[in-house]
């Protein structure tokens, strides 16, 4: 896979998770909106899940989203900055194996298990 093809799905990747993130910010200040409105007495939807559990399971998924949308911005950096595709930790080549399954990886796989990353 060339630096070409990379940037390209380095891209697809960022807008997906961009749009993820708009997603669910709004669907998060929706529920933020719509619990307000309401008592802790009726919280519970009985035909679907309890609000808080909602807002708790929706701040996960934003944060997780917020956290690769960060990782993509950075491997995007780095190419830019021509260091794209070396390990942060010990400087060797990261694998193209690894940057096609992982392009936003910033270490090699040895380094990434022993930092558990």
């Amino acid at each position: 896979m060339s630096d070409t093809e990379l940037r390209i799905l380095l891209d697809m990747l960022r807008r997906e998770s961009g749009e993820r993130v708009d997603l669910l910010a709004s669907t998060l200040h929706q529920l933020t909106h719509d619990r307000a409105a309401q008592s802790d007495d009726d919280e519970h939807d009985p035909e679907g899940v309890p609000l808080s559990a909602e807002w708790s399971r929706l701040t996960g998924l934003l944060e997780g989203a917020e956290d690769e949308l960060r990782q993509i911005d950075a491997a995007l950096e780095r190419m830019d900055a021509g260091d794209y595709g070396s390990c942060a930790n010990c400087g060797r080549s990261i694998p193209t194996a690894r940057l096609r399954v992982r392009p936003f990886a910033e270490h090699c796989v040895p380094c990434a298990e022993k930092l558990g990353r």
